[in-house]
């Protein structure tokens, strides 16, 4: 089983109803079709943008078949199924494939961190692989989050495995990258997670990314690699140059919170972040509203579909 990375995919927000707390898929449906009007690779549910360490497994299920009913046939979907259990990550994974999931994404069990060692953490993967209907992308999350550095030798070997198909390296290192793409697999997909480097992997030999920035600039974000692509490269780097302020500014310097309230003034439907995250504080919004505006993503918008 392998499906193409290349590209930019959104690690899409999870939106919740300011009354209740639930889910509110009907906001979900909205934001994926204006995503869909760019050309964007695919979505990724329940990542650290979409505050998954906040959802229950049953809500990650849901958003899959909502995004699925909302999303184009030719867009990549792909659901974050790592927990803490081998059993746990096995069973979201199942469930996460039958409501249409076309991959998952994995991230490393972190609690136990000491008795994490690389031939722990090899065999977990690997069972999960081996149990999983649809390819798994490895998920190196970012390390200011409770996380896991996976080496990249374990990563180089976890790439011979033929479920395993990529990586997202949310890192932020383009030396990493590189040496990934040097000593994994043949066909091993890397991606990264930082939008403010998308263009620089790409020329070292990543296919794409999975950046939370491509959720507020879906058009530039997909333009970079489309660029790149053609040989444009001129292009390539004058969208980077509008991307990597963004990606600073609100998804480095601002989290979850930032980003939804970005997404807001966009015309998405973002809202508030769940308990005990707070909403982005009211004192900022001017910060937020002008680095949009510098990006030029005000106005006629990314989120009208401009």
């Amino acid at each position: 089983m392998s499906v193409s990375l290349a590209g930019a995919f959104i690690p899409n927000t999870t939106p919740f109803d300011p009354v209740t707390g639930d889910l509110d898929l009907v906001a979900l449906r909205g934001n994926v079709r204006m995503w869909a009007e760019h050309p964007v690779s695919g979505l990724v549910i329940a990542g650290s943008t979409g505050e998954s360490v906040f959802l229950d497994e049953s809500e990650r299920v849901e958003m899959v078949a909502a995004c699925r009913e909302a999303l184009p046939e030719d867009r990549l979907l792909i659901c974050g199924t790592g927990l803490e259990s081998a059993r746990a990550t096995m069973r979201l994974t199942a469930a996460a494939a039958d409501a249409g999931a076309q991959a998952v994404l994995v991230q490393p069990p972190a609690y136990y961190r000491g008795a994490m060692t690389p031939e722990v953490l090899r065999d977990h993967f690997v069972t999960v692989a081996e149990a999983s209907p649809v390819p798994v992308i490895l998920y190196q999350v970012p390390l200011h989050l409770s996380t896991l550095d996976l080496p990249n030798g374990l990563i180089a070997e976890l790439s011979r495995h033929p479920n395993i198909i990529g990586i997202k390296d949310s890192r932020g290192k383009l030396d990493l990258v590189g040496e990934l793409v040097e000593i994994c697999d043949d066909g091993f997909q890397v991606m990264v997670g930082n939008g403010a480097i998308l263009y620089a992997a790409l020329e070292i030999g990543a296919v794409g990314g999975i950046m939370a920035v491509a959720g507020l600039a879906p058009a530039e974000s997909a333009g970079i690699h489309r660029a790149f692509a053609a040989g444009q490269t001129a292009e390539a780097g004058r969208l980077q140059e509008i991307v990597a302020p963004v990606h600073k500014a609100v998804v480095g310097g601002m989290g979850v919170p930032g980003v939804k309230a970005a997404m807001d003034l966009l015309g998405y439907r973002g809202g508030a972040p769940r308990a005990p995250l707070r909403p982005f504080p009211e004192s900022r919004m001017d910060e937020l509203r002008g680095v949009l505006d510098a990006a030029g993503l005000l106005g006629a918008g990314a989120g009208a579909g401009a």
